[in-house]
Parts: C-alpha cells; sequence; structure tokens
C-alpha cells in the first residue's frame, strides 16, 4: 500500500475528527481514501453510506469501535432522515436521564416520516423507526448529545406502567430529580390522563416525595378527575428505595439506588467475616506470600503475559529499565513493575485497616497514591506522559465487547465521593469489598488500570472485616467479566458476589 496515499487518507480522517467525531457519511471522503482507510482498518462499515472511526489494532469482532459510536450514529443518521422531526422513546429518555448509558439491543424512534421498518445494525443492534401522526409539543422535547428525548416531565407522563418494574433504579433516579409537580400536573391535565395520574402519584408516594404525590391527587380531584393512585413498583424492592433527594445529581442517587439494592444478594452470597486478626504481622506476611499468585492472575485477567520468572525479577529489583533498553521497551515488565509498587502501597493500607483505622476512608485518601504507582514506569520509561498521572479521566471510555459504558466524564467528579460515602456508610465487610470492587468498574474512573484498581480496592475491604487476600484467577476470567457485566447492564449482582464468595472461600481454606 502506498505511503503516501494512506497519509493523505489519514490526514482527510483527521480534519473530520472534529470534538472526537467518529461517525461519518462514506461521500466525505474521496473513493480512494475510503478504500485504503477501510483496508488499513482505520475506518469501519456500518451501512451503506455510513462508516465509523476504528483502529487497526481492532480485533474480528471487537463490538468496542461500534458501541463507542452507537449514539452518535443514531443521532446523525437519524437527523440526516428526518431532520429535527424525530425522537427517542420516552423510555429511552428516561434511561438516558438517569445515567443508564448501556447500549440498547434495540433503540426505538418516533418521527412522521417513519416507515415503521428495522434496520439492522452492527453487533446485534437494530434501530426501529416508528410512524407518528405528530410530533410531542417543542416543551416536551430537548436535544442532548444530538438526540432529541423526552424531558424528565414528558417522558414520565407517557411512558408504560412497565418500565417502573422494569427499570426500577432509573425511575426512581428519575423522579426524584422532580423539584415539584407542577410540569407533571399540566401534561396529566391537559390529556385528561388520569390513570398515568393515579400510577405516577403511586410513585413518588413510593420515594417519600409525598407533597407532589398529594398535589397530583389533589389537583386532579380538583379538576373533575377521578383518580385511583396505584404503585406501580414491584412490591418484592420496597428496600431498594434509599433516599436521594431533588438536587442528587442522576449518577450519585443511580449508585445509592443500585448500592441498596444489590447488598442482600452479596450479603447472602458471602461467608460471615472472621473479624480483625489478634496476629497483623502474619496477616501481612500471607500477603506477600501471595503477591507472586495476585500479580500473575491480575495482570493476566487485563491481557499482559506475564511470568513467575518477570515477577519475581520486579520483585528483587533484577528488572533495570534505565541501563536495560529490552526491560524499558517491554510493557509486559512496565506492567508487573507498576504493580508491585502499588502493591506495596496498598499493603501498607491493609497494615493500617489491620491497626483499626477505617478502610473507606483511608482508599479515599490513598487511591490516587495506587494509581500513580501502577503507572509511574510507564512515564519514567517515555511510554506514557506525566500527564496521565494527573488523576480521573477527561474522555469518555468503552469496554472491550460489552454493552455497558461507563458514565460521562464529567459525571466521574460527582460519583466518585458517592461511592467513598456509600463504603463509609456501610457496615458490612462484605458488601465494602463486593459493591466496592463492582462500582469502581462500574464508574471506570481512571484511563486505565480500572480492574487492578478495583481488586486492590476488594482486599482492603476485606481486610476490615478480617478476610484473607483474595485472588481472581485468570482460569475464571470469561466468567468474572461476565458476572461484570451482567452487574452493570442488567443490575443483577448475584453471579458476581457468588463468583467473589467463591474465591474468599478458597482464600480462607487455603486453596
Amino acid at each position: 500500500m502506498p505511503t503516501q496515499k494512506l497519509v493523505k487518507a489519514l490526514e482527510a480522517l483527521q480534519r473530520l475528527q472534529v470534538n472526537g467525531r467518529r461517525v461519518f457519511r462514506s461521500t466525505e471522503f474521496t473513493a480512494a481514501d475510503r478504500r485504503l482507510l477501510l483496508l488499513a482498518g482505520f475506518l469501519q462499515p456500518v451501512l451503506r453510506g455510513w462508516v465509523i472511526s476504528a483502529s487497526p489494532e481492532t480485533r474480528e469482532g471487537d463490538t468496542t469501535p461500534w458501541y463507542a459510536s452507537f449514539w452518535e450514529f443514531c443521532a446523525r443518521y437519524c437527523t440526516s432522515r428526518f431532520g429535527d422531526r424525530w425522537y427517542l422513546s420516552a423510555e429511552q429518555s428516561l434511561l438516558l436521564w438517569s445515567e443508564s448509558a448501556a447500549i440498547p439491543p434495540q433503540v426505538v424512534v418516533y418521527s412522521p416520516a417513519g416507515m415503521n421498518n428495522t434496520l439492522a445494525l452492527p453487533s446485534g443492534t437494530s434501530l426501529l423507526d416508528m410512524k407518528v401522526v405528530q410530533m410531542p409539543g417543542p416543551r416536551d422535547l430537548v436535544e442532548r448529545d444530538g438526540l432529541w428525548i423526552y424531558t424528565r416531565e414528558a417522558g414520565l407522563v407517557n411512558v408504560p406502567a412497565g418500565f417502573f418494574t422494569r427499570n426500577a433504579v432509573a425511575a426512581q433516579v428519575v423522579l426524584s430529580g422532580i423539584r415539584d409537580g407542577s410540569e407533571i400536573l399540566s401534561r396529566l391535565l391537559e390529556g385528561g390522563h388520569t390513570v398515568v395520574a393515579g400510577r405516577l402519584a403511586g410513585a413518588f408516594r413510593r420515594i417519600d416525595s409525598i407533597e407532589i404525590a398529594d398535589d397530583i391527587v389533589a389537583t386532579m380531584k380538583a379538576a373533575g378527575h377521578e383518580v385511583r393512585e396505584v404503585d406501580p413498583f414491584d412490591p418484592e424492592h420496597e428496600r431498594s428505595f434509599p433516599q436521594i433527594g431533588p438536587n442528587t445529581p442522576a449518577i450519585v442517587g443511580r449508585l445509592r439506588a443500585l448500592w441498596s439494592r444489590m447488598r442482600a444478594a452479596v450479603l447472602e452470597a458471602m461467608p460471615e467475616p472472621p473479624g480483625l486478626p489478634s496476629d497483623g504481622a502474619a496477616y501481612l506476611r500471607a500477603v506477600d506470600e501471595i503477591y507472586r499468585s495476585d500479580a500473575y492472575h491480575s495482570l493476566s485477567i487485563e491481557g499482559y503475559r506475564v511470568t513467575s520468572d518477570l515477577i519475581e525479577r520486579v520483585r528483587t529489583g533484577a528488572w533495570d529499565p534505565m541501563a536495560n533498553e529490552r526491560d524499558r521497551a517491554d510493557g509486559n515488565a512496565l506492567a508487573a513493575r507498576g504493580y508491585w509498587q502499588a502493591f506495596e502501597r496498598v499493603k501498607a493500607d491493609v497494615a493500617r485497616v489491620l491497626a483499626g483505622e477505617p478502610g473507606a476512608g483511608i482508599v479515599r485518601r490513598t487511591h490516587r497514591d495506587w494509581y500513580r504507582e501502577m503507572f509511574q514506569p510507564c512515564v519514567v520509561a517515555g511510554i506514557i506522559p506525566a500527564s496521565a498521572l494527573a488523576g480521573y479521566r477527561h474522555e469518555p471510555v468503552y469496554l472491550r465487547g460489552s454493552r455497558y459504558v461507563p458514565p460521562r466524564w464529567e459525571a466521574v467528579r460527582d460519583a466518585m465521593p458517592a461511592m467513598f460515602d456509600l463504603l463509609e456508610a456501610e457496615a458490612e465487610p462484605a458488601v465494602r469489598a463486593v459493591l466496592g470492587h463492582w462500582l469502581f468498574g462500574y464508574i471506570h474512573p481512571y484511563p486505565d488500570g480500572n480492574g487492578r484498581m478495583a481488586r486492590f480496592l476488594m482486599n482492603v475491604m476485606l481486610a476490615t472485616g478480617g478476610y484473607p487476600w483474595t485472588v481472581v484467577r485468570i482460569e475464571e476470567r470469561d466468567q468474572y467479566l461476565a458476572a461484570l457485566d451482567r452487574a452493570s447492564v442488567d443490575g443483577e449482582i448475584g453471579p458476581f458476589a457468588g463468583l467473589i464468595a467463591g474465591s474468599v472461600r478458597r482464600a480462607i481454606s487455603g486453596g
């Protein structure tokens, strides 16, 4: 492939990638440039006339480029077909308002120009365009990141009753964001929506927004409507409704609701905590002894190729990137060195836990130190810039093979303090360990290293209950990642709690 022609094609692509743009019409490239970029792997086809950015390193079947482009594609495709006369379903609108970013198998779009047609898209996703007679009123829709969605109030009035059982967390988060019932009431009154009024009054009462519930019922009755209040939520989830508050960021409300809903399943799965050991020194010696196994399995889960010999060279100081060019260029060795440095820092925090300090408060203060230690060797070797050590990410991240999309980077600044608040308020060490591990990965605060950081956090929280240091084995990688994904996409923590519980029991028994 002629190098100069590819360079020219890449320059054309770069000019189009303004503000992180990833989705393009095929006609935005010359035919020659498009062929070269597709052949080299810098573009991937979506459907006729549409392409997305990709990487030549993308493996066949990797869903990441598509999931990273999904919502932008929906926005650009629908705008190209329908102009500004289209909108997402009420259900999808409320999911987006609640900071639920999982890629749906099918997105439903409504437009007067819709054809009731299903458009097959990559990775088993699709877009269904439904024909409607007329658009909702201007005050019912808002544009967000190029997507036309219902406002919170209009979405709650238009969403089907099943939304409250299928997406209880999202419904609670959206309801909690309503400060008063005026905007909802005006829509209920205009449409004479007595059934919806009864459902929303019951929903608001369920989350203890009593004033709004009473206002809906009283106002509808004053207008001559008979309202029968009905609680639309699943009664079995009664314990899953913590107080969120109307001024709480949606991501914070989501984390609180998920934590409350999941903790019972964790307690059911996990063994009872042994309690802090009487011999802290012996506990720390056991941590030292497990280092080689922990490093091998944790780094292997992340895709690094590490051996016992490499881990031992790093531990003993035989690995020297300043004097040895091979060591300096070896990404596996750099990762192993960073892991050892971070492990030592985490072990010091475990010692403080064993001495009686609250573990959640320690981790709140020191997790940034773990991250810096983990990636300091890569900075020294010039593999990544020093700015990478600055802290939380400033860009979106996407998880290979997962429909789950971590929160927008702007939401991370609210999410992380909320996570530590939950850890500090939690009385049960098992819940702190399992949900702390999962939630760290759910937020995905750093550009890289989140899995290793989550497992470190888990082990510090396990120490608060006297559980031994626990290793998630590479042989369980597929099961482990699938369980994390199920918790993040479907809200089902049981498989993940069960896997961690099995690993903890194995550690307790010395297996």
